[in-house]
């Protein structure tokens, strides 16, 4: 019964993608915001958690020099969450089906002078990045705009035939995938060959796997893996992020991080606190554009 229903799933979400493929590419952005409303009345669950999480730091996030953003309350910056959540979700259909050419040939890089310096060390790079702007269209547009492969760090699909579907789409764009149950080993042997891996650091962890931090003005766990694996290997930990701006995203990248800290415990969670650091002043200046219906603070409360 339960691979009948995982068949269905497919079907249905493929279906999907191909009447998105269908828009008109004038419609589309439009589209793409009714698909975000109609998510965001759909999962009530979800719009909740986001408002909660923008409303508890929302005041930390206004104290703070990046903040641009004129947006009064929690409820319509999550609004505006929703209504991105649906474009990305559009543009990656639009992809799926070879029909969002046009949208990579209008990304802009910025700080390309620091991924051309961290490649040329020849120790690989980590794309550092969150779960921000439309994420997957970062790991699509790479093999284009970089001219080379990126392998993609993900959780594998509780549904064999939507892990299938995705890892075909990623494969189309030169996208490989390292599944979460053997990640590590297969990260470094990537970095070995002086690869790029994508890897995204900004959603909660168990205590085991990082270390507590504070994130917005309120305690969570963030992974350590990104300082184990610079400090196992020397790659280049470089910060990337994507966001909409006139029209058009935007691929702005970041010096590289140099983690600095001691051998012992304090050290490690010192470095931790860098990059998370990087990813929270990226969320203050775009906040419509990061993934809050995501229990962030999960197992923190009461801290």
């Amino acid at each position: 019964m339960k691979k009948i229903v995982w068949m269905l799933q497919v079907a249905v979400l493929y279906g999907f993608t191909w009447v998105v493929a269908l828009v008109p590419e004038r419609l589309a952005e439009r589209f793409g915001v009714w698909t975000g409303l109609l998510l965001r009345r759909i999962l009530g669950s979800r719009r909740r958690i986001a408002e909660q999480n923008i409303s508890r730091v929302l005041e930390h996030m206004r104290a703070q020099p990046e903040w641009t953003c004129t947006i009064p309350t929690a409820e319509g910056i999550a609004r505006e969450v929703f209504c991105n959540l649906g474009r990305s979700l559009v543009e990656t259909c639009r992809l799926y089906h070879g029909k969002g050419g046009g949208l990579i040939d209008r990304i802009e890089v910025r700080g390309r002078d620091y991924y051309d310096a961290a490649r040329a060390q020849g120790k690989g790079i980590i794309f550092l990045t969150g779960h921000c702007g439309n994420w997957e269209l970062v790991a699509l547009a790479y093999a284009r705009l970089f001219k080379q492969p990126l392998s993609v760090v993900a959780r594998r699909q509780n549904n064999p035939y939507l892990n299938t579907m995705v890892e075909r789409m990623r494969q189309h764009y030169d996208n490989s995938v390292i599944y979460k149950d053997n990640a590590l080993k297969n990260m470094i042997a990537v970095i070995r060959r002086n690869g790029t891996v994508g890897l995204l650091v900004d959603q909660t962890v168990f205590p085991e796997e990082g270390y507590l931090v504070d994130f917005l003005g309120r305690p969570a766990w963030a992974s350590k893996a990104p300082v184990l694996i610079a400090r196992k290997t020397g790659v280049a930990i470089v910060p990337a992020f994507i966001h909409r701006e006139a029209g058009r995203h935007v691929i702005e990248i970041h010096p590289p991080l140099q983690f600095e800290g001691s051998a012992d415990e304090q050290g490690w969670c010192d470095d931790v606190k860098t990059y998370s650091r990087i990813i929270e002043q990226f969320i203050v200046a775009h906040p419509t554009e990061w993934y809050w219906v995501h229990r962030r603070w999960k197992r923190t409360e009461g801290l």
